[in-house]
This record gives structure tokens, C-alpha cells and sequence, in this order.
């Protein structure tokens, strides 16, 4: 009899145990597995531009399903006509019931720019002696008062220059821990980006006194940076250009840089210049500057600044071209590089 009564309860505790084995499964799992399901978006490759009509469905050998489509969360119909204008990412979702279950699957769509950007060359103008030690991460002007930021572990500074001369004015390091990066002048301010310490800094332009501090947002690292005189454009080394707010220094949105073809990243250098960014790019086959709308991310145009590097002396330490100021009274731009013993005056001027 006791050992009757020690099977009962042995088979009645197995029982709960599988129980519960069973719900942690299903709880670990969330629910019913769901079935293959892709979005088509009726677009080859997935790739589109303003204008474009969509024709989504899936492929689901479901029966009696019902579909809710979104763009980037917001719903749309299956016949949706692409009218946004910021390029780059865009998410499509399908939110599929069927019976008593509902399953989600996503795909990206790319949005590219409508037109080839225009190709530009230069005249060169005036050539100038540069620190051939710097580093040029950042370049601006004040007058006729260079400012530049350069960059490395240990050897990057802020600093004035005679743009004539090349001579320093003033010359203040960074903490060995901080890798220079962009720079733009913001009123009387100077704000300077470091590349992977997350962390910006803020400085009195006249003596270059440290003013405060600031942490990065949602990007991870600090490439360029320019200005619009409302708010700051920040490169990441993504193809993404962030909106800062020049007060919070808080990152309130982003555009991605786009070509006909796809994203461009390693957006270096940034120059604000009648109402576009010109951005130098690292690493890239070619010394180029591209010239992007700040609205759509459209790469509109690309400065070819070949043969440029030739004109320097040439030494193991050589980098790429990087660098970029606009003078607005003489209307024209000052480039140098990496480690480049000269600085450039250039006029843009259409490719022939």
C-alpha cells in the first residue's frame, strides 16, 4: 500500500514538472513559431526613389490572412507612392493575422538619390606654407584668422594660425587620452569633436579657454562638424549627418547621405557653404569633396581635387587630403591634408 501511494505521488509531481517544463518552453519560445513570410515590395533590389509606386504582398501559403503594412511604423496601403524626401533606410513591416495568431516579418528599402550628382574640378588659386606635423582634422575661418583642429593620440591640438604664413598663434594640446577631430565656430564659441572618447569640447574662440564639455548622443563616434548659424551637422563615420542642437548639443535627428547608386560613408571634414555641406571623404581612391543637400542627404556634386597631393613634399608620414574653410569675403576655399606642408586657396568650378 505505501509503495502505491509513493507511485501516485511520484507520477503526480512528474506530471506538474512537465507542466510546467511545457509553459517555460512556450513562454521562452514566444508562442506559436511563425511561418516563412517575406515582404515583396514589387521594386527591384529594393532600391527607390522619390516617386516610386510600391506594390507590397507576401509570399505565405496562408489561407484567409489578414496584412497591416507600415513605413517606419506608420501605416500605409500596398499600393503606397514613395513621397519622402529624406533619403537613405526605410523600413517596411507586415503585421500578418491569421486565426488566432499574428506574426510580424520586416524588409529595408534604400532610397536613392533621383539624379547622378554634378562633377566639379578646381582652380587653384594660391598655394601657402602649412605645419607639415599637423594632423588637419578641422579647418575655419574668422576674418582672415585661421582656426584648426588636428588629430592623433598625443599630438592633437586646437590652434590659430596666420594662413599667410603658417606660422601658429596659438597652440593648445589635448589631453594624450583625446584624438582631435572636427571643428566649426558657433558665435563666439569654438566647438571641437574628439574621435572615440564620446565626448566634445566647447571653447572661448578668442583665448581658447576650455569653456565645458559635452557627451555624444546616439552616434558613437565624432568625425566633422560645421554649422548652419542655427544648428550643428556632425559626420560619424556612417553615412549618416547628425542635427545637434548648438545649446544641448543633444542629436534631434539625422540625414543619410545618398548617391544615385548607394550610401556614402566616411564622411570626414564638414564645410557649410550657401545653404550645402561639403564633405571631405577618408580613404577613399580618390582626393574628392562631395557636396550634399542638408535636407535629403543627396549627394548633389563631387569636387575632384586630384594632383593636389602631388604638390606637397612627399615623406612616409603623407595622409590624405582632409580639411576644408570657406572664405566668404574672397569667395574662395583653403584645403590641405593630413601631414601636408601646404594649404591651397581654390576656386570650385564645373568639370570639363
Amino acid at each position: 500500500m505505501l509503495n502505491l501511494v509513493l507511485c501516485i505521488t511520484l507520477i503526480l509531481q512528474m506530471k506538474i514538472f512537465i507542466s510546467l517544463l511545457t509553459g517555460l518552453v512556450l513562454l521562452t519560445c514566444g508562442g506559436p513559431k511563425a511561418p516563412n513570410i517575406k515582404i515583396k515590395t514589387g521594386v527591384k533590389g529594393n532600391k527607390i526613389t522619390t516617386g516610386t509606386q510600391l506594390n507590397l504582398s507576401l509570399n505565405t501559403s496562408l489561407e484567409a490572412y489578414k496584412v497591416n503594412y507600415f513605413l517606419n511604423d506608420q501605416p500605409i496601403e500596398n499600393t503606397h507612392l514613395f513621397s519622402e524626401t529624406k533619403l537613405g533606410d526605410y523600413e517596411i513591416k507586415a503585421v500578418v493575422s491569421h486565426q488566432e495568431n499574428t506574426y510580424e516579418t520586416t524588409t529595408i528599402l534604400t532610397h536613392l538619390a533621383s539624379d547622378p550628382p554634378k562633377l566639379y574640378s578646381f582652380e587653384l588659386i594660391h598655394t601657402y606654407p602649412h605645419d607639415i606635423t599637423a594632423y588637419t582634422q578641422g579647418l575655419e575661418f574668422e576674418g582672415d584668422l585661421l582656426y584648426e583642429s588636428t588629430g592623433l593620440y598625443g599630438k592633437s591640438t586646437l590652434r590659430t594660425v596666420d594662413f599667410n604664413t603658417g606660422e601658429l598663434l596659438t597652440n593648445k594640446p589635448l589631453d594624450a587620452a583625446f584624438f582631435g577631430e572636427g571643428l566649426t565656430l558657433f558665435d563666439d564659441l569654438l566647438i571641437q569633436l574628439t574621435w572615440k572618447a564620446q565626448k566634445g569640447f566647447v571653447y572661448n574662440k578668442t583665448d581658447l579657454s576650455m569653456q565645458k564639455s559635452f557627451p555624444y548622443d546616439q552616434s558613437k563616434e565624432g568625425w566633422g562638424l560645421c554649422n548652419d548659424g542655427s544648428q550643428l551637422y556632425k559626420s560619424d563615420g556612417t553615412e549618416k549627418i547628425w542635427i545637434l542642437d548648438p545649446q544641448t548639443f543633444n542629436e534631434k535627428d539625422f540625414i543619410q547621405v545618398m548617391t544615385h547608386k548607394s550610401a556614402l560613408k566616411n564622411l570626414n571634414e564638414l564645410e557649410w557653404v550657401n545653404g550645402k555641406i561639403y564633405a571631405n571623404t577618408y580613404q577613399f581612391e580618390k582626393d574628392v569633396v562631395v557636396i550634399i543637400n542638408p535636407t535629403t542627404g543627396a549627394v548633389e556634386g563631387v569636387v575632384d581635387f586630384s594632383g593636389l597631393k602631388q604638390k606637397v613634399k612627399q615623406h612616409p608620414q603623407l595622409n590624405v587630403l582632409n580639411g576644408i574653410a570657406y572664405h566668404p569675403v574672397r569667395k574662395t576655399f583653403f584645403v590641405t591634408g593630413k601631414n601636408w606642408n601646404k594649404l591651397f586657396e581654390v576656386k570650385i568650378v564645373p568639370k570639363s
